[in-house]
């Protein structure tokens, strides 16, 4: 069946407390989706934000996101006022999400809704406590030690924490960090009741909702931490060689992203255990799940850990068909896309069409004047997801305006865009019209928006990615109908188009 869908993250919905949530805006947004004949929903990793504010950087592979949780949900229950609520500044600007403002305002709100609710709620939470315990026992432990240490990465811990502790120093270090254990707990309650309530009536409005799993996990997060031995470090837990890319076009540098690599011997020892965990905890959040540099599983770029630049870095085996064939057999019903992008050799194509995931065609890749590129719409065939751009790329009207007059000419001369129409209107036609199965739009180019609309630019920290947020009302009911107008005519099939 062939579908559409639009990607916005839940950050950018227009809430009047300086970040999107899990409420009203979010539901506001589902029908919208809903009237525009959308099939899908698709959204960044759901995981609490660290260093650089990234989703991609997440402190736990399994948690959710406390700044997600809704406080107008919380006040409804009677575990915030709306006086406190008004009083936190949490960002001047509703176009933009203020991160320090957050972090400054926002968990005091949170840990207020925690000492008024805790004891209300304590028993529903201790049962989801004990539902997720193999993820949320270390996750808040580790939360608490944070906390306890100053916010310092875990590596400058006190010695005997500086590992997953065991048997009686567990339950010391538990009962001694009791309060902030506590309210992690609480926190992860609440997030997963919200998400829930929302997921139930995204499927109920006949949405899926499109997930992503970043490929690598940050150094200072509860995974590495407290399952190490899956991790390539040295006796002084530090990495010996940091994730990256290479130097491409794009950037002479490559991108150092600097994450710990995997052991991937340890992990086809244990079956791939982890991976089929975080893999399930994801089919719980999503209907679909992205996996994010999906060529790292073939081959990844390993870089001397202490580098400045990705360039003296290295190709390394990835875990391959084994690793392919363990999540199929484990997870035989979870609905998977290949992020198969980047640097590609034919065994990275040979590794995606073994595991029949539809991989992505990006059409802001595919008008080079010499005509040879795979992503131009005649080349795409149906077991993919093509894209004007991801929340990676540019907006359509940014892209418009700085690309060279010999890749424009080329797109105007394949798609005949013409200026009564618009040239941006005619690359989301082409994308509707195309062969995938599935097409995605960002909401940004449906909103005709430039440069201000940019989520993230790869490689950069900080300099406003991640940051965009929505105009209130701008999702309206004349844009609905108009991408609906659209989607119906390529047989797109929503619920409101049918």
């Amino acid at each position: 069946m062939r579908k559409s869908g639009i990607l916005l993250h839940i950050t950018s919905l227009p809430t009047p407390h300086g970040i999107g949530t899990l409420g009203k805006d979010a539901y506001r947004f589902v029908d919208f989706l809903r009237a525009a004949g959308q099939s899908c929903w698709q959204i960044l990793p759901l995981g609490p934000t660290g260093y650089g504010d990234s989703p991609y950087q997440t402190d736990s592979s399994f948690a959710g996101n406390p700044y997600l949780i809704d406080l107008d949900l919380l006040a409804e229950e009677g575990l915030l006022t709306g006086e406190e609520i008004a009083a936190a500044s949490m960002g001047d600007d509703p176009h933009a999400v203020d991160f320090a403002a957050l972090y400054a305002a926002r968990w005091p709100l949170l840990r207020q809704a925690f000492r008024r609710g805790w004891s209300r709620d304590r028993e529903a939470a201790e049962a989801f406590y004990r539902e997720n315990e193999s993820w949320l026992r270390p996750y808040a432990l580790f939360f608490a030690a944070k906390r306890r240490f100053g916010m310092r990465p875990w590596t400058e811990w006190e010695e005997g924490l500086r590992s997953f502790p065991a048997g009686s120093d567990l339950l010391r270090w538990e009962d001694e960090l009791r309060e902030d254990r506590e309210l992690c707990i609480f926190l992860q309650y609440h997030f997963y009741r919200q998400w829930d309530a929302l997921r139930a009536y995204v499927r109920d409005s006949g949405i899926e909702i499109i997930g992503d799993v970043p490929i690598y996990v940050p150094m200072d997060s509860a995974d590495v931490w407290s399952e190490r031995e899956l991790f390539e470090l040295d006796d002084q837990c530090r990495p010996t060689e940091v994730a990256g890319v290479p130097p491409d076009y794009f950037n002479e540098d490559g991108q150092l992203w600097g994450n710990p690599l995997y052991d991937w011997k340890e992990m086809e020892r244990r079956g791939f255990d982890w991976w089929i965990r975080r893999l399930k905890a994801a089919g719980r959040l999503y209907d679909v799940v992205r996996i994010d540099h999906f060529r790292g599983l073939e081959s990844f770029w390993a870089v001397p850990y202490g580098d400045r630049t990705a360039r003296q870095g290295r190709w390394r085996p990835g875990p391959g068909k084994a690793f392919i064939s363990a999540v199929r057999t484990a997870l035989p019903e979870l609905k998977l896309i290949a992020e198969d992008l980047g640097y590609l050799t034919p065994e990275v194509r040979e590794l995606r069409e073994f595991s029949g995931f539809p991989g992505m065609k990006i059409l802001q890749f595919a008008f080079d004047p010499s005509g040879d590129s795979e992503y131009l719409p005649h080349r795409i065939g149906p077991n993919s997801v093509c894209y004007c751009g991801t929340h990676d790329n540019t907006p359509l009207g940014q892209w418009l305006a700085e690309t060279d007059e010999k890749t424009l000419a080329f797109a105007r001369e394949y798609l005949g865009l013409n200026e009564e129409e618009g040239y941006r209107y005619g690359l989301l036609r082409a994308g509707m019209g195309c062969a995938s199965d599935l097409f995605v739009s960002q909401m940004q180019d449906w909103l005709d928006l430039g440069t201000a609309g940019r989520m993230n630019e790869p490689g950069i920290l900080g300099c406003g990615n991640w940051c965009w947020r929505m105009d209130a009302g701008a999702a309206g009911e004349e844009l609905a109908k108009k991408i609906a107008r659209m989607t119906k005519l390529y047989g797109r099939g929503g619920p409101a188009s049918k």
